[in-house]
């Protein structure tokens, strides 16, 4: 196999710009999601169960997309029509999504939106290893960090922009009617998405198989269901040492994500709106307010990510990937931990700064760790299969936090959160154990920290 050609910046810049608009859509479903469920009737003890489609849909449809794309060559390339087709899908999504006048709907919609995010965002993560030599994949990484942290910013903060900045006001409050903010910053995400993914469809360029008669006969042997499920049992069963240790990290750092995701509405409409779920009418306006700070709270974060991403970049040029992503971690379990108890809207951004440096390691560091050791003709599965180490831990949150919230926590969400930190902190204990040799950027193997 001959030697990747190094890519200049502004090439890798290319490639990873469709990020922007993944990320716009997702951090859309992940600040607004608990506030649009609530709005619509939803109890806090019901909100996790509510949110397994987002993990759900992952752990079914990244490993099958993965597989097909490794095995797909057509004229557009190999990655690029799951681009395409991921990003056709949730911009209609995106659309639909606050027009929604009942429980069902949204939470319909939420499985189909996170299915079409998923077909477009996983065969991403193998563009970069597929296109980069080994020691620019850090830096291929982390440019699509710094995309997903200017992503999600604006996203995040938009519909408290549009209320607070631009005056758009909402409809008279009535069953189904949406805040006009929240419909119109899905209407602007739908556009963000599909314009950044196919900004990289047409800016980038995917090489042919080397040897397109055994790139056929691959495909020939291990067609249909019955050859996905055979690599699927095969690829667990053979999965790379480092593959399995960093399973552990990512198993409990997405406990915490997740807990965090579900929660922080309900936590900080208790502890900075002093809400009471108990007055519903009152609940509902408060969580309302509460939705806006959460993107806001959640903006703080990726600005935090996306400024964080340059700083990244050196880092990878004096430290190995296992070395920041530990202290990165630490940094995320301690503001998880404080925004648990803050009662106060401007400190709960001083604790978005620890959120939002873990954000852009975990967006990156893992995947470099995990792609140095992939074999490069099978990079999309195993990165579809590692995916699942991301969303069993949200799909047990999904399943069992809801209990755990009313029966352990007394129906108090803030707990949650807390619970989130703890878990940050046993991800980063976990990456010690990790087996990476690799070194900062331009270091051959063996020579990290």
């Amino acid at each position: 196999m001959s030697e990747k050609p190094r890519l200049s910046f502004w090439q890798i810049w290319n490639m990873s710009f469709g990020f922007l608009g993944i990320q716009f859509g997702m951090a859309l479903q992940m600040a607004n999601m608990s506030s649009i469920y609530s709005f619509l009737g939803a109890k806090e003890e019901d909100l996790s169960l509510l949110w397994i489609a987002a993990p759900l849909t992952g752990l079914i449809v990244q490993p099958v997309i993965g597989y097909l794309s490794d095995r797909t060559w057509c004229g557009l390339g190999r990655r690029r029509p799951y681009f395409l087709i991921g990003a056709l899908l949730s911009s209609l999504a995106l659309v639909a999504m606050p027009h929604s006048s009942v429980l069902w709907m949204a939470v319909g919609l939420l499985w189909i939106l996170d299915a079409s995010l998923n077909i477009t965002m996983e065969p991403f993560r193998a563009f970069v290893a597929d296109k980069l030599p080994d020691d620019q994949r850090p830096t291929g990484f982390t440019v699509q960090s710094l995309f997903i942290g200017l992503g999600a910013t604006v996203a995040s903060a938009l519909p408290w922009l549009l209320t607070n900045v631009f005056h758009i006001q909402s409809a008279p409050a009535g069953e189904g009617v949406m805040p006009s903010a929240t419909i119109l910053s899905f209407h602007i995400g739908a556009g963000v998405l599909f314009v950044a993914v196919l900004y990289t469809i047409l800016t980038s360029s995917e090489k042919a198989p080397e040897d397109m008669a055994a790139f056929e006969k691959m495909k020939r042997e291990s067609a249909g269901v019955a050859g996905f499920f055979r690599e699927l049992l095969h690829g667990l069963q053979s999965m790379p040492q480092t593959m399995k240790q960093l399973a552990v990290v990512q198993f409990f750092t997405w406990m915490g994500l997740f807990c965090m995701w579900v929660y922080f509405s309900p936590t900080i409409a208790r502890n900075v709106f002093n809400g009471n779920p108990s007055d519903e009418a009152g609940w509902k306006a408060v969580m309302e307010k509460a939705g806006e700070w959460t993107g806001m709270c959640f903006a703080a974060y990726n600005v935090v990510c996306f400024a964080f991403s340059f700083v990244l970049l050196a880092l990878t040029r004096k430290f190995s990937a296992k070395t920041i992503h530990m202290a990165c971690l630490v940094c995320g379990a301690a503001g998880l931990l404080s925004a648990s108890l803050i009662t106060s809207q401007s400190w709960l951004m001083a604790s978005m700064l620890g959120v939002g440096i873990a954000w852009a390691s975990i967006l990156s560091m893992p995947y470099a760790m995990l792609s140095s050791a992939l074999p490069a003709e099978r990079m999309g599965f195993y990165m579809g299969v590692f995916n699942f180490f991301i969303v069993l831990p949200q799909i047990l949150v999904s399943l069992a936090m809801g209990r755990v919230v009313g029966s352990v926590f007394g129906g108090d969400s803030t707990k949650a959160v807390l619970l989130g930190g703890v878990f940050f902190f046993l991800a980063a204990i976990s990456t010690r154990w990790v087996s990476y040799k690799g070194g900062p950027v331009g270091v051959p193997a063996g020579g990290g920290h």
